[in-house]
């Protein structure tokens, strides 16, 4: 099992310490594991600051590659929550410090976050998708510095609707630009624990990436406790395989190895 999408208590919203998130992942025989710690900048909630102190990060994830590396195989990777006016500030970053993985994720919109539903007030269902998805392209196309796309579908979990256009138009635009740029997406498998029994994104969108031709797909459980760590990664697998995908990818250097699955 691989998961290369873990947060620690250097992300704002995790209090559980590295070495903890660690030795469960040895329990539970997972053989990479990828810290990919929030940077969230102009997060539009002034109770949380998602920040990240590069220079301990950095050291703790050497700390336990020393201390563990025999038994699992750790990575250092970030989290970038994007909005259009915050890309030249993570440009910067990634020139300046070292990552193997970068996640691209979109947790604000028009500068309103999904979490609290505010992006999703005064507008019809329909309007917030397209929204969400246009600025999402939007940032895709300024700013190449990520690996992968992270939960593409996140705009369902906070607010879906059975009937509504699932917007593949609009994300066959975003496939276009990723996959050219040799980008991939990933299946993150959060979306279990919060009511939508399935990873993101939907089959529908794994199908559409299989259909055109991409190839980079890694899994992570999202995780902010120990016992998620490798949640579901065999109902992940058994879709890629359903799907048609062969491999599934990890991370170096920002560079994907892939494993036959």
């Amino acid at each position: 099992m691989y998961d290369f999408h873990v947060h620690s208590n250097f992300s704002a919203d995790c209090e559980i310490p590295m070495e903890d998130m660690v030795q469960c992942a040895i329990q539970k025989k997972i053989k990479a594991l990828c810290f990919t710690e929030h940077i969230d900048y102009d997060y539009p909630d002034s109770s949380i600051t998602f920040l990240l102190d590069y220079e301990n990060y950095s050291a703790s994830i050497k700390k336990m590659q020393q201390k563990y590396g025999d038994q699992i195989t750790i990575r250092k990777g970030v989290e970038l929550g994007v909005q259009p006016h915050v890309l030249e500030d993570y440009k910067r970053i990634v020139e300046k410090e070292y990552f193997d993985f970068i996640i691209l994720s979109m947790h604000t919109t028009k500068k309103l976050d999904l979490h609290s539903g505010q992006f999703f007030e005064n507008k019809s269902l329909h309007q917030a998708y397209a929204e969400y998805y246009t600025e999402l392209l939007h940032c895709i196309k300024q700013f190449k510095e990520y690996s992968i796309l992270g939960h593409i579908d996140l705009v369902k979990r906070y607010k879906y609707e059975e009937g509504v256009h699932h917007f593949l138009d609009y994300i066959e635009e975003i496939f276009k630009v990723a996959i050219a740029d040799g980008k991939g997406i990933e299946i993150n498998n959060s979306g279990y624990r919060y009511g939508m029994n399935r990873g993101m994104p939907s089959e529908d969108i794994l199908q559409l990436y299989k259909d055109m031709n991409g190839e980079i797909i890694t899994i992570g459980s999202d995780s902010h406790s120990p016992e998620n760590i490798g949640t579901h990664y065999k109902d992940s697998i058994e879709l890629l395989k359903k799907i048609g995908f062969q491999y599934i990818a990890t991370y170096q250097n920002q560079k994907p190895i892939f494993q036959k699955i």
